[in-house]
């Protein structure tokens, strides 16, 4: 994906899968690329339609939760591109479980059952759900890993004031609640997601994506009982099972270790499984949209045109 110049443009970072770029003092495009990351490192080969895939089911969900708290989307002109309100984020990302699949699984099945200063119930077993759904943060590390913090050193390292931490976690219960509504309409489960937040003045914006197969890992629901009760794996719709596979192939983002080879049949799956996710949760036939570097550069400069005065 080229990297572009834009009128007014007054910074550039590209990241884990996202190209951002700053536009005068009040704006942001963000520009999801094919790239995909896991254990915090990009993987070797781009997955054809992630970025579109992505920040179409984000524009989607953004549009259904903007009565639950203000977010930063204000037009997606490509379908890989969105362009919103620059917020200051908070160092923080809220992630929220309702049942006790991945990273906390493999935490609760260490013997911990304590994770980001909350206590996991005893007698679980991997993918029940949690009796009501408890809030992990995480910081948001900007090079190398994040790392699990709980709500009190959050507070009390000055990360996120008292007041504004209540309201993200109240904002996070909302939309997650939300989520899970959205989700059992197209007969899948919601079991966990994360949310980045940030400020405009006293204001607080719900940030970035939401409700992805990057930020979010769903179950179907038809059968998960039947599942559980067996002790067969959930069918679901994740980037999961990425992180399974690099599992498998003795990667974990730990120092020392290499990335494994893709081939190009297991990147065609990986996109396959992300157009599947992405045609279950927004419940329409996806359309694949390819755009040269030229109409893509184009497009969003018209758009901003319209925006920055």
């Amino acid at each position: 994906m080229a990297t572009f110049q834009f009128k007014d443009q007054t910074n550039f970072y590209s990241g884990k899968v996202r190209d951002v770029y700053s536009i005068g003092a009040e704006w942001l495009v963000m520009i999801a690329s094919n790239r995909i990351s896991a254990f915090d490192v990009i993987l070797s080969k781009p997955i054809p339609y992630k970025g579109q895939v992505l920040n179409q089911i984000a524009a989607y969900m953004l549009k259904a939760t903007e009565d639950i708290c203000p977010n930063w989307l204000v037009i997606s002109p490509t379908p890989n591109t969105a362009i919103g309100k620059k917020c200051m984020p908070f160092k923080v990302e809220m992630v929220i479980r309702g049942n006790l699949t991945g990273h906390s699984w493999r935490i609760y099945n260490s013997g911990n059952k304590v994770l980001c200063g909350v206590t996991m119930p005893d007698g679980l077993k991997e993918n029940d759900f949690f009796p009501v759904p408890i809030i992990t943060p995480s910081t948001k590390a900007s090079v190398g890993h994040d790392e699990d913090i709980s709500r009190e050193d959050i507070i009390k390292n000055s990360i996120v004031s008292e007041v504004d931490y209540a309201t993200l976690e109240k904002y996070t219960h909302a939309l997650f609640a939300r989520g899970k509504e959205l989700a059992a309409k197209q007969g899948l489960i919601l079991a966990d997601t994360k949310y980045e937040f940030g400020k405009i003045g006293d204001t607080i914006y719900l940030m970035d994506e939401i409700h992805t197969p990057d930020s979010s890992r769903y179950f179907y629901a038809d059968g998960y009982e039947e599942r559980q009760a067996s002790g067969e794996r959930q069918k679901q719709l994740s980037k999961e099972f990425v992180r399974e596979w690099l599992i498998e192939n003795n990667f974990m983002g730990k120092e020392g270790q290499v990335v494994p080879a893709m081939s190009d049949e297991w990147i065609s799956t990986i996109s396959n499984r992300y157009i599947e996710l992405y045609e279950k949760v927004i419940g329409q036939k996806f359309m694949p949209e390819a755009l040269s570097d030229k109409e893509t550069f184009n497009r969003i400069s018209k758009a901003l045109e319209t925006l920055v005065k």
